[in-house]
């Protein structure tokens, strides 16, 4: 039962999802004022996701949203993000792969939408705090410091999409789930009788669908615009086929290469310049260092600090040492990686804590 006096005011982001929701209750139960909030973020009659399975912000997460905020009884409501969400997110998303790169949308969402747009409506609404249902746990130091940590759940830790938050607003942002398993969250919303306690999580990109990237990429900038290409071996510069566009390709990938070849090659390298695909044995993958742009930093670096560094958001992290550049940082690794893969992030950890990241060119 929530207390008498209010804990502050908490303005809650809801996707429809189990996660958002528990999020909501049990801020509710610790004497929390709770605002809750969905961003409207994408027209699902555009692509061929069926609503309200794996989606995000669909019209039924918006429903299944405003249902839990009913039954646990607090204001709700609706932003409509479409443009917004169309400038920061999506195009970007389809300029990465004309660019050989591959691009981690969720990480744009989180800077531009969930942790900007949403904390100009956390003051606006005269809100203390901004909670979301990241797998993620703030943490508060002897000295005052507040940090970002790695969830409970290894698994579904989302502390690497968080890494572009400004340092300055981690004391106003609270992670309620962020210290229990996925397993115990659902008990939770199945207690409480909540429409959403077995609805299936949100998968990959939720504005994609079952076309793919390529074809989405396709769709978005018109097929008269993608231009043509060779594949060719490393490091011979054998031509072994034709492509029709380097958006259909990422760094590391095996299936889908179009080639009637004999050997198992991967794609090594993208030339958006030349619109070359390079293929090449699993050997040439691994590499020891990258270069990383715009970088935001949670908290100092020194040169040559031994961090653990993660590339990809399923990456486990590997130790290297962080030396300053004059864009960002090089990072050496004490063991080669295997696709480091421009357009991702490569995400920096002191022990569990997050301390920033930048983008891997």
């Amino acid at each position: 039962m929530a207390s008498t006096k209010s804990k502050g005011r908490v303005l809650v982001a809801m996707s429809g999802g189990v996660d958002s929701s528990v999020a909501a209750a049990l801020l509710k139960d610790e004497g929390y004022d709770v605002i809750g909030v969905t961003m409207q973020v994408w027209d699902y009659g555009q692509c061929d996701i069926e609503e309200g399975f794996g989606t995000c912000c669909s019209s039924i997460d918006v429903d299944d949203a405003r249902a839990v905020a009913d039954k646990l009884d607090f204001p709700f409501y609706v932003i409509n993000c479409e443009e917004k969400f169309q400038k920061a997110v999506i195009d970007p998303f389809v300029q990465a792969y004309l660019k050989g790169q591959t691009p981690s949308p969720c990480v744009s969402c989180n800077t531009h939408l969930k942790f900007d747009h949403l904390i100009q409506k956390m003051k606006e609404l005269d809100c203390d705090y901004l909670a979301t249902g990241h797998y993620a746990k703030i943490t508060q130091s002897d000295n005052g410091r507040y940090s970002i940590v790695s969830s409970d759940d290894d698994w579904k830790d989302q502390t690497y999409f968080l890494f572009t938050i400004d340092p300055s607003l981690v004391h106003r942002i609270l992670f309620p789930v962020g210290h229990l398993q996925k397993s115990v969250v659902r008990e939770i919303a199945e207690s409480r009788a909540l429409v959403n306690a077995r609805k299936k999580d949100s998968m990959g990109i939720c504005f994609v669908g079952k076309q793919g990237y390529a074809e989405f990429v396709a769709s978005q900038v018109g097929r008269d615009k993608l231009k043509p290409g060779k594949i060719k071996r490393y490091p011979d510069g054998e031509i072994l086929g034709d492509h029709s566009g380097i958006h259909q390709f990422t760094h590391g990938q095996r299936r889908g290469l179009g080639l009637d070849h004999h050997e198992t090659l991967f794609v090594l390298k993208i030339d958006p310049v030349e619109h070359i695909v390079w293929v090449g044995d699993e050997k040439f993958l691994y590499h020891d260092e990258l270069k990383t742009v715009d970088c935001n930093l949670l908290d100092e670096i020194q040169d040559g600090e031994r961090l653990r560094v993660r590339i990809r958001h399923h990456h486990r992290g590997a130790w290297a040492n962080l030396y300053h550049d004059k864009n960002g940082f090089r990072i050496c690794f004490e063991q080669p990686q295997r696709a480091i893969t421009p357009g991702q992030a490569a995400v920096f950890y002191r022990e569990n804590s997050l301390v920033g990241g930048g983008w891997i060119v």
